[in-house]
């Protein structure tokens, strides 16, 4: 005897147990997900919220993991501060060593130029110019300042400065403008002793105040052999 039986069941459509809050948590995710991305304070963050993970079963439904990446963002923003700091930094030393360069080259113009000009002869007494250059240098020796700064320049077990600790010093662009302004300081300074001292002679100092602004202790030494041979031949 064959028993069959046939088991007729209506086909059902299959849905997803909690599919019906998917639409919630979509709205929720896009919500989330532009909030993270909007400003705070004024700044774009980047980097939160970004490491999202959907993850879907039968029973379940949609599950959002979100993994904030704050490390991520913190890191780039010092990175964004330290980046900024260099720069601003960069461009102070640059422009100091702009406008130090520019500052002394008029008064080189005149004392070659016009030299026995009467506003070459008072400018030149004016003291406002090494003021203003040691101003300068002291502002630019205030920002380059770092707690290594003394261990640099007395390397040495005797407290003497050391050639590779120098160079490491000069390494830093601020410290380098400040270096250069007081090149400018001290050139300018001796050009004007130079320059004196030939009005007062009655000595050729052109040449020697020329050579003031580029190789200081080189215009010191011409300016000297002049006077020595401007001095012999007048006895001759």
């Amino acid at each position: 005897m064959t028993f069959s039986s046939c088991l007729c069941l209506p086909s059902l459509p299959l849905k997803p147990i909690g599919s019906w809050r998917n639409v919630g948590v979509d709205q929720r995710l896009t919500c989330a997900h532009k909030s993270l991305n909007s400003e705070l304070f004024g700044q774009q963050v980047a980097g939160i919220g970004t490491g999202l993970r959907r993850n879907w079963n039968f029973l379940g439904g949609s599950r959002v993991i979100t993994r904030p990446q704050v490390e991520t963002f913190i890191r780039r923003q010092k990175a964004s501060g330290i980046q900024a700091s260099w720069i601003a930094s960069s461009q102070i030393a640059s422009t100091a060593f702009t406008l130090g360069t520019a500052a002394v080259l008029p008064f080189y113009t005149l004392m070659v130029c016009a030299p026995n000009a009467e506003l070459t002869k008072k400018t030149m007494q004016s003291s406002i110019p090494y003021i203003v250059l040691g101003l300068l240098y002291g502002y630019l020796l205030f920002l380059s300042w770092t707690p290594d700064t003394l261990r640099l320049m007395f390397a040495s077990k005797y407290w003497l400065p050391e050639l590779s600790g120098m160079a490491k010093m000069f390494s830093s662009e601020m410290t380098l403008a400040s270096a250069w302004i007081h090149l400018m300081a001290v050139d300018l300074f001796a050009a004007r002793q130079v320059f004196q001292d030939g009005i007062k002679n009655q000595i050729e100092t052109r040449h020697s105040v020329s050579f003031c602004l580029l190789f200081c202790p080189i215009g010191i030494i011409t300016h000297f052999i002049t006077k020595a041979l401007t001095k012999s031949t007048g006895h001759g």
